[in-house]
């Protein structure tokens, strides 16, 4: 019996799919079985997208360590395999992603191909100076209260042009008042020898110390956030992406 030439894709495709559904099936029952969790498995072909099972199996601490472990293979050349397609097709009727990452909007540092995420594992925000305003707080709050997410992930980078225009005291339309957020952080940081823009060291000194208020702001104008932190349903933390070498540090 012959088979015509659409036919034949029409099977292939279908075998195809049938093969993604029972890797992930397979992938998810032997990881079990042992205690793990598929999300946080290196070698596994990231076909599918977090499911609403797998989020609520994890708590903070282990998304934070997935993070950790993703930004590891990023660095190293070791990021997983991902099919962004079929990760699409299964996020199309619903999403339940495990962090909300609040990240500059440096062209140089996107959160999810940092950490090695795939589609519908993290929300992000991005904003000059990865400050929180009104806007993000509410975003936020969607995240975690409504949509289930368990980590918010503060992210400033080094060499942060917004820090070095808020150091400098740059004005220019609406950026102003963005700017004038991150100032009270140069204010706030120690630092002995050249407080300049053109001091790298005090550049990312700033940048760490507007991370670590960030976070104080989250808390501060969000009681949705801070009583969920309290309850222990999500936690909060900082880091900084180090543009030389790649590498993420977790702020304690």
């Amino acid at each position: 019996m012959k088979m015509h030439s659409d036919e034949c894709c029409v099977q292939v495709e279908a075998n195809g799919q049938r093969r993604t559904m029972l890797k992930s099936a397979l992938g998810f029952a032997a990881v079990t079985a042992v205690g793990g969790l598929p999300w946080m498995m290196p070698g596994l072909v990231e076909a599918a997208a977090l499911t609403k099972e797998q989020r609520d199996a994890m708590t903070p601490d282990q998304i934070i360590a997935a993070m950790k472990e993703g930004n590891e293979r990023f660095r190293t050349g070791k990021a997983k395999p991902h099919d962004y397609l079929a990760q699409k097709r299964a996020t199309a009727e619903g999403q339940f992603p495990a962090a909300v990452i609040l990240s500059c909007i440096d062209s140089r540092a996107p959160a999810e191909i940092i950490l090695d995420m795939g589609i519908g594992e993290t929300f992000n925000g991005r904003v000059a100076g990865n400050i929180a305003n009104d806007d993000l707080l509410g975003s936020m709050e969607f995240a975690c209260a409504v949509a289930g997410a368990k980590v918010i992930l503060v992210m400033g980078h080094t060499a942060c042009g917004a820090v070095k225009g808020a150091i400098d005291g740059a004005k220019l339309g609406n950026l102003t008042g963005l700017l004038d957020k991150i100032k009270p952080a140069v204010d706030a940081t120690s630092f002995s020898g050249d407080r300049s823009s053109k001091n790298d060291a005090f550049v990312d000194a700033v940048a760490t110390t507007n991370v670590h208020r960030t976070i104080d702001e989250i808390r501060r104008h969000s009681p949705v956030l801070a009583g969920l932190e309290k309850e222990g349903k999500i936690k909060i933390v900082g880091s900084m992406y180090q543009l030389v070498g790649g590498k993420v540090d977790f702020l304690s």
